[in-house]
Order: structure tokens, then C-alpha cells, then sequence
């Protein structure tokens, strides 16, 4: 079998939505699959703040592909990162003021986010107090230090006014129920994989994704073989060359025993 490179998502396919914690199988099959000679990179919307040493020290991978393709690295090694300038990041927050879309700037260092008397929908500011822990700084702050940003709104109507605006400079992911997912434009988890996989020279053949959610969506239409979770959001599954299991039923143990690489 040809060396593969498989790129995984995190939340909902290597750790559980709810369980919030990484199977033993799944860190086993990790394990099995590098010393099989495969390339495991984690492939994810979180930016490297998000991320962390609660990740990084469950399992060794050979890279992470951080924020839908906005930074990677390789072995250690940072190889590329993507961040707003100053004025478009001040672009951006006049216009999620302006349309009144609260929203968390995510960088390498910190995540941003408006004071909370500004927060303009309860839901927004219950999902900011759920990670109170991880410390933000202020939108001031997060000026030409942020890669992409989540966002929330409960009118659809001003997403589409925000959007108009910057149409030809960013790429939105619609992650339903009102959230967003929004990068530079040309910069998705689809555009992280094709960097590793031009410097590493693997074919796109031999290229494999594993994910359950719609920012997914990308890096599992863009790569040979698409893998989605058991516990998936039911409008990735019908692209899915197989269907594993709950990500806490041993869905990527089962993943990689069907593509043959443990």
C-alpha cells in the first residue's frame, strides 16, 4: 500500500462532542498508523490557542493544520501562517458592529472577543462564558493579530448584509443554527491540505480525510478518500466513502482498520 496522509478534524471525530475526551483506541490507532510508515495531521478550525498542549500531548502527530487552513506546521516547525492586516481587521470588527454579528477573533496567540455589554444575543454571550476559562482579549487587541473568526447572529439577513460587503475577501462556513466560520478568502481546511501535500509531494490519491461537521466539508470533497463519522451531521454523510462509527464507539480505530492502514 502506498503511504497515505490522513487529515483529521477534532471536535466530534477524535475527541466526543460530549465526552470531551480521546478514546484510548483512537490514540492507539494513531500510533499504529505513523509506524506504519502513514502521515496523521490533524486538520481543524481551531487556531493553535484552541488547540494546545491539552491536544498536542494526548498523541504525537506529524502536523496540525490550524484555523481552516490559516496556519501549519509540520514536525514543530510553523511553515505557514495567514493573518489579517490591521486595516482589514479593523474593516471586520466596524462591520460586526455596524451589523450588529457578535462574533471571537481566533489567533495564534489569544482569541478576541467585544466586551460583554456589547454582546448583542444571549446565546452568543452563553457560548463566550462556557470558555471564560481560556482568557480573551479585547476586539482592540486582536487588531492584526487574528486569522479567522466564529461568529453568531439571530438574523440571518445581517449575516447576508456582512457578507455582501466582503464577498471577494472572505470564505464563510455556514456551521447552521446561526454560527459561521469565516477566513481570508482561498483559505479552508481544502487549502491547508494541498500546502502539506505539494512541499511533502504525495499524491492526491493518497490523500484521506476523516471529519463529522460542515467545515469538513471541504477537506472530505477535496480529498481521494472521505471518511466521516458515525455521529456526523447527516448533510456530510452521503459524500462518505465509508460511514465509521461514533467517534466513542471506536470510529477512528474502525476508520483506519478499514482503509487498511492498522
Amino acid at each position: 500500500m502506498n503511504r497515505k496522509i490522513i487529515f483529521f478534524d477534532i471536535d466530534g471525530t477524535l475527541i466526543g462532542e460530549e465526552s470531551h475526551i480521546m478514546l484510548e483506541s483512537t490514540k492507539e490507532a494513531i500510533k499504529k498508523a505513523r509506524k506504519n510508515g502513514h502521515i496523521c495531521i490533524i486538520n481543524t478550525g481551531r487556531t493553535k490557542k484552541l488547540v494546545g498542549p491539552d491536544i498536542e500531548n494526548l498523541v504525537e502527530f506529524d502536523g496540525y493544520i490550524y484555523g481552516c487552513g490559516t496556519m501549519i506546521s509540520y514536525h514543530g516547525e510553523e511553515i505557514m501562517r495567514q493573518t489579517f492586516s490591521e486595516e482589514m481587521g479593523r474593516r471586520i470588527i466596524d462591520a460586526l458592529r455596524k451589523y450588529k454579528i457578535d462574533a471571537v477573533l481566533e489567533g495564534k496567540e489569544n482569541d478576541y472577543n467585544d466586551a460583554l455589554d456589547k454582546i448583542n444575543t444571549k446565546v452568543f454571550k452563553d457560548f463566550i462564558l462556557l470558555f471564560k476559562d481560556k482568557g480573551y482579549g479585547s476586539y482592540e487587541d486582536a487588531i492584526g493579530n487574528f486569522d479567522k473568526f466564529y461568529a453568531y447572529v439571530d438574523d440571518i439577513a445581517r449575516m447576508h448584509a456582512f457578507q455582501a460587503d466582503f464577498q471577494d475577501e472572505l470564505e464563510f462556513v455556514d456551521r447552521e443554527h446561526g454560527f459561521f466560520e469565516i477566513m481570508p478568502i482561498g483559505y479552508s481546511k481544502a487549502s491547508g491540505m494541498d500546502y502539506l501535500i505539494d512541499i511533502l509531494n504525495i499524491p492526491q490519491e493518497d490523500t484521506v480525510a476523516i471529519g463529522d461537521s460542515t467545515n469538513d466539508l471541504p477537506m472530505l470533497e477535496h480529498a481521494k478518500t472521505a471518511i466521516v463519522m458515525g455521529n456526523a451531521t447527516e448533510r456530510i454523510k452521503p459524500m462518505a466513502d465509508y460511514v465509521t462509527t461514533h467517534v466513542d464507539e471506536d470510529g477512528i480505530w474502525n476508520a483506519l482498520e478499514w482503509l487498511e492502514v492498522i
